[in-house]
């Protein structure tokens, strides 16, 4: 089957998680990632919601952390109170699973304004639980779209800390885990260097060139000893992937290319 570059990032991005996790997953592109890993690759993954939804298996993506379908679909619900104080700040999340509008070179995130904070150029969703999963899960997975707007040099504001300023910055600020251990993109995988915590580039994705991956990234990018090529999507993960879309898109009144 042929594929499309958003199509390869989910495969790559559900790939990452291993069966039997627990995970904390976001809405938008780690929800369909994660939902895409549960299933194929790793059918008994735990899907947790910040609204309380705990081993959810939606059929259709949700459009937000309040969509029935997760609750429906879960095998028990909790307050979120004790989402975050039990599950997440207690240690039992192996993976929280983000977005972003922006990421620097150590993995902080932005989700809050593009521009100067008072008057911003964009102003963006916020942080939601985003912060506390960043700061408290065991490891984080990061999965945008990439570009020099979104891969930038230096944050506008960071709404969630990864490996702050690198180093043992994180460690000097007393955040728990290993914060982000990888980033996935529509071009490539990145993950961060041992001492520095500087994410580089670790894989290509199919007909990518190193060339393009520097065009999109605000910063001076680097590259590992061995970089690896990403395997291709299996029939398998595509059909899966697609048959996902398509009910969700048909579930919420979609065309096709926008569920």
């Amino acid at each position: 089957m042929t594929y499309s570059t958003n199509e390869m990032m989910t495969v790559a991005a559900a790939r990452r998680l291993k069966n039997g996790s627990v995970c904390f997953v976001g809405i938008g592109l780690p929800s369909k990632a994660a939902n895409l890993a549960r299933l194929t690759s790793s059918p008994d993954v735990v899907l947790i919601y910040e609204s309380g939804p705990i081993g959810a298996k939606p059929t259709v993506l949700p459009l937000s952390i309040g969509d029935g379908e997760l609750a429906e679909t879960a095998d028990t619900v909790v307050p979120t109170g004790e989402i975050f104080r039990y599950w997440l700040q207690g240690g039992r999340i192996d993976v929280g699973f983000l977005g972003a509008a922006q990421v620097d070179r150590f993995g902080n995130i932005n989700t809050t304004v593009v521009g100067d904070y008072h008057q911003p150029k964009v102003r963006l969703p916020g942080a939601g639980g985003a912060p506390e999963i960043a700061g408290s899960a065991k490891s984080v997975l990061i999965i945008l779209k990439q570009s020099a707007r979104s891969f930038v040099d230096k944050l506008d504001f960071i709404t969630s800390v990864g490996h702050g300023e690198g180093g043992d910055s994180r460690k000097r600020l007393g955040l728990p885990g290993a914060g982000p251990v990888g980033i996935i993109t529509d071009l490539c995988i990145m993950e961060p260097e041992a001492g520095s915590n500087e994410f580089v580039v670790t894989a290509l994705h199919p007909g990518v060139t190193r060339e393009q991956v520097i065009a999109a990234t605000g910063w001076a990018i680097r590259f590992a000893e061995q970089v690896e090529h990403t395997a291709e999507p299996t029939d398998i993960e595509l059909a899966a992937l697609r048959d996902l879309e398509a009910r969700t898109a048909a579930a919420h009144g979609q065309a096709p290319g926008e569920a």
